[in-house]
């Protein structure tokens, strides 16, 4: 497997990745939210092509995304979606795609990576509460699981509310 950043020619596959990683099998005839979400990133200033990365197995199987987001004024970034294909799921695609995209993140001197996802799982990844931090979800109610993991250029004096780029408003 190889993990790449995303090509112009990649954005089909990666649309098709997200829709059949969020599939609902009882909404069969819904195309998932996190397909055009990810559509609709590309089109915004706050998509950062260095961080939408792809997994590859012969053809694209999986994607992840960070995107620009802000903590008051000061810069943060956004994880997510990401997704695999479920027939490459539970193989290590994910993992290998969230530590791909971390350390390309610390490379570029992000300071934090924000997300809302499983308090089970994103812990392995040096997620933990974000209100640990001082930083909180644009929905009160996403609390419980908005999660941050600092990177090196972190500055802890950095507290607020995240705000995700416009496309996750519609969401």
């Amino acid at each position: 497997m190889l993990i790449r950043r995303e090509l112009p020619q990649d954005a089909a596959a990666v649309h098709a990745v997200h829709a059949a990683a969020f599939h609902r099998p009882e909404l069969p005839e819904s195309t998932p939210r996190e397909a055009p979400l990810v559509d609709e990133l590309r089109d915004t200033s706050e998509w950062l092509p260095r961080l939408s990365l792809v997994a590859v197995e012969e053809t694209v199987v999986g994607h992840v995304v960070c995107s620009r987001g802000r903590i008051d004024d000061h810069a943060a970034l956004g994880l997510g979606p990401i997704g695999v294909l479920p027939a490459h799921q539970r193989r290590g695609v994910g993992s290998a795609l969230m530590r791909a995209v971390l350390g390309a993140a610390d490379a570029l001197d992000e300071p934090i990576v924000v997300l809302l996802g499983s308090p089970n799982y994103y812990p392995r990844f040096g997620f933990g509460p974000a209100a640990e931090h001082g930083i909180h979800p644009p929905v009160a109610e996403w609390e419980p699981a908005f999660q941050a993991c600092p990177l090196t250029g972190h500055d802890p004096e950095v507290r607020g509310t995240f705000r995700y780029p416009a496309p996750f408003d519609a969401r």
